[in-house]
């Protein structure tokens, strides 16, 4: 009896002690200890493959494959069991994203196979920069089983999320010995919707854009590029940002704004074109300022040689979009077709842009000042979509106070007398011209470029004391 209570109490100890052994390596690193070193022993017993996807070809251009794996492994559960991670912000504020880091593993599964993904960092010291790659190990046993059907999952479930969490990025080159690309979010709020131009103008632009994204197989008959090019032009002020903008998100494509400044040679052209993606807006701003200018790091040379090269090395699937202040300067050689195919115009503001932004700014579609306002168009007088509408947000609180504080900036600052161009916004497709710019150009006047608005709306408010009772009695007088 003795002897079988002492069995019984040595296997009641030896279970305790088994217990809080377990739970010992449970609470520290030896658990994970003996995990590793069991999967070291497993892997001593298989042959792997190793598998690498570089971000970037042989030809400096973006991996297509990196970025379908990296979406996908970003969206694997087991991302969170990953030794580090890090964490960002998503849409909203209370997501949280997660990211892998580099030289880190996940762990993924398909058909029974284990799959391993490590992200690794390669430093490249010549060119002051570094790029990533994702490597895959597989089991050589699994490789004929599920190799080819996986990378198909992975590009369906990356087609997916790409649906799902589709939002307009913005590139724009960043400083260094080799030229990349540093992406931002998009967050303008422009749509055609809320862009002032003419209807008849806006919809001939989206219906260019529709006919576009349809004609891959027209323009491959041609054995031409598809591309299309597009050259905005007019005054600081008159909506070629917000344009821009609209087209992007009218496209759903990327932008990648290009700063010529940054550019020291022309090969830097070539290597920010290449890395440039499909689906993309290529923005070059202020086109006009490069050409002029000989003493830029890029020749005026350099420039048509990179406007070529859009069509010779960035590929398909790409819309360019120039802006200028005044093309009346530049070289016709420039704006030729097939480097500039859609010509758009963007005046001052007239009367009915005028009334456009009213309904948007001032929720007023009528009143009685109208026809002053109307009458100051009339004899000459001029500002740009911008400034009205600056004027406008600053006294929305009252659209009577908004529009006499438009009276009299165009009064005192819109014009000289002369006639001004009321036909507003002008196409020229296909690189032919089909209208009289010098004419119009001629008759244009625009606000002085060193006239701040902090001077106007101090100048503003003297006049409009002056003028709000002759403002009122001249209304009554018409009523």
């Amino acid at each position: 009896m003795p002897v079988f209570s002492t069995a019984v109490a040595s296997s009641f100890f030896f279970a305790i002690a088994f217990v809080l052994v377990l739970r010992f390596i449970a609470k520290t690193s030896l658990l994970y200890m003996v995990v590793k070193g069991f999967q070291s022993i497993t892997d001593y017993f298989h042959v792997y493959q190793y598998y690498r996807i570089p971000q970037f070809d042989e030809n400096l251009q973006q991996n297509q494959l990196y970025l379908r794996v990296h979406a996908y492994l970003n969206s694997l559960p087991s991302l969170e069991d990953s030794n580090f991670t890090n964490l960002f912000c998503g849409a909203k504020p209370s997501d949280i994203v997660l990211r892998l880091d580099s030289d880190q593993t996940v762990h993924d599964s398909f058909l029974g196979a284990k799959l391993r993904w490590k992200l690794e960092m390669h430093s490249d010291h010549h060119r002051q920069n570094s790029s990533f790659s994702f490597v895959l190990k597989l089991r050589k046993d699994d490789k004929r089983r599920v190799f080819r059907q996986y990378f198909q999952h992975i590009l369906s479930i990356s087609d997916e999320i790409e649906q799902q969490k589709r939002e307009i990025k913005m590139y724009i080159t960043a400083d260094g010995g080799a030229r990349r690309w540093m992406a931002v979010p998009f967050t303008h709020p422009a749509t055609f919707g809320t862009v002032v131009m003419d209807i008849d103008l806006k919809n001939k632009v989206k219906s260019d854009l529709e006919q576009f994204l349809k004609s891959k197989q027209y323009y491959h008959r041609l054995g031409r590029v598809w591309k299309r090019s597009f050259l905005l032009y007019g005054q600081p002020g008159t909506g070629k940002s917000s344009f821009v903008a609209a087209m992007a998100k009218f496209l759903q494509y990327d932008i990648y704004s290009i700063d010529m400044s940054k550019i020291s040679s022309d090969s830097d052209m070539t290597i920010l074109l290449l890395q440039t993606t499909p689906k993309s807006l290529i923005l070059v701003e202020d086109l006009d300022r490069h050409l002029m200018k000989r003493s830029t790091a890029t020749s005026a040379s350099g420039v048509l040689n990179f406007m070529d090269g859009i069509a010779s090395y960035c590929g398909e699937e790409r819309v360019v979009v120039f802006t200028m202040t005044d093309k009346s300067g530049i070289d016709q050689a420039a704006l030729r077709p097939g480097r500039v195919d859609v010509h758009l115009h963007f005046p001052a503001c007239d009367f009915s842009a005028f009334k456009t932004l009213a309904i948007s700014h001032l929720g007023v579609k009528d009143h009685k000042l109208f026809s002053q306002v109307e009458e100051v168009f009339q004899s000459g007088a001029s500002m740009s979509p911008a400034e009205i509408g600056e004027i406008m947000i600053a006294n929305r609180s009252s659209p009577s106070r908004a529009l006499k504080s438009i009276i009299t900036a165009l009064q005192i600052y819109g014009g000289d007398g002369e006639g001004r161009d009321r036909n507003g916004l002008k196409w020229t497709g296909g690189g032919s011209a089909i209208h009289d710019e010098d004419e119009i150009g001629s008759r244009r006047f625009f606000f002085k470029d060193n006239l701040t608005m902090g001077k106007l709306y101090g100048l503003l408010k003297l006049g409009l004391r002056k003028n709000e009772e002759c403002l009122d009695s001249h209304s009554m007088e018409k009523n």
